[in-house]
């Protein structure tokens, strides 16, 4: 499908308001509930971020991601992260031909959507691989560089609970991500209809709503939207108070954070901001936006001190007490 057309940026965001409530309805036909995940996942895509998933086994999130490719028309690859995983199992290698000759033969990274899967589960080495083409959307293999598809989104899953075997991510790499998006468990209604539309028969019917062109469109469109000087302020304001012993930062993040967010925060806090923003009929974010997304943007960004863990105070806890 051709580049959308439309006479003005104002109508182009009455679209994406609309292509968003078209594509959260698809979406409600296969997942129960998770609104607020769904949500946010399709902000950090349209925001052209990268998404980690946080929750226990068993709660629709390949699923989700599945569903979100099938209703977006997008090539979908799955990479179940394991200790012995290596580089190339990710970006791919080259393979001797039948004229003696080098072929390179794409990993499964090459795909509009990736879902890695349990990305703690596999060494260092391998984890930077994944990481180096969220961040320049390219690979290098044997010094020659590979460009990734576009749009290239990544959603990373985690396991709270099991940490026998596991390497977490370091703060620097979790910085890559855009939202750190957390999944519970869903209500005991919603528990209900998950099982009687699963074990029977029936199977939903999705549509496509929207295609690739588009979804670069509407990313370019979401950095076009105005926003004023006061949001930006208050964005780059709420990441700066979460840096303990600098001059904004307050009594809450002195007591209890031993390491706040840096710059990336705020520019994914704006990004997001505005991308809230257009998804809700606004044509400017404003300080409320901001706030909606600030958890998923600041909570794998902040690094709790053992005073915080023994008190049991969340980066939730620090977070909401900075609005």
């Amino acid at each position: 499908m051709a580049v959308p057309n439309f006479k003005s940026d104002v109508e182009a965001v009455d679209a994406l308001a609309k292509a968003y409530q078209n594509l959260r309805a698809e979406i409600g036909k296969v997942i129960i509930g998770q609104e607020d995940v769904v949500k946010n996942v399709l902000i950090s895509l349209f925001s052209n971020g990268h998404s980690l998933l946080v929750g226990v086994p068993g709660l629709a999130k390949t699923l989700l991601v599945s569903t979100i490719s099938e209703v977006l028309d997008l090539d979908f690859k799955r990479i179940q992260f394991t200790p012995d995983l290596m580089p190339t199992d990710i970006t791919g290698s080259e393979i001797l031909n039948d004229n003696k000759k080098f072929d390179f033969a794409q990993g499964p990274i090459f795909a509009n959507i990736v879902l890695a899967d349990e990305i703690n589960r596999t060494p260092p080495k391998t984890q930077a691989a994944l990481l180096e083409a969220m961040q320049e959307r390219s690979v290098t293999v044997n010094g020659v560089r590979h460009l990734l598809p576009s749009p290239f989104f990544v959603l990373a899953t985690q396991n709270p609970i099991e940490q026998e075997g596991t390497y977490p991510l370091p703060e620097a790499q979790l910085d890559r991500f855009m939202f750190n998006i957390p999944l519970d468990y869903p209500t005991y209604d919603q528990e209900l209809a998950v099982v009687k539309g699963t074990t029977g028969t029936t199977k939903a019917t999705l549509n496509t709503i929207l295609t690739g062109e588009e979804i670069l469109y509407f990313q370019q469109l979401v950095r076009k939207i105005p926003v004023s000087d006061n949001v930006v302020e208050y964005a780059v304001g709420l990441v700066s108070k979460t840096r303990p012993k600098t001059e904004r930062a307050t009594a809450n993040v002195n007591d209890y954070i031993s390491w706040g967010a840096g710059p990336r925060a705020s520019q994914y806090l704006v990004l997001g901001a505005k991308c809230h923003a257009a998804i809700s009929g606004k044509y400017s974010p404003d300080i409320e936006d901001v706030q909606a997304i600030a958890k998923y943007v600041l909570r794998h960004r902040i690094v709790r001190n053992y005073k915080a863990e023994a008190e049991g105070i969340t980066e939730e806890h620090v977070i909401e007490a900075l609005f």
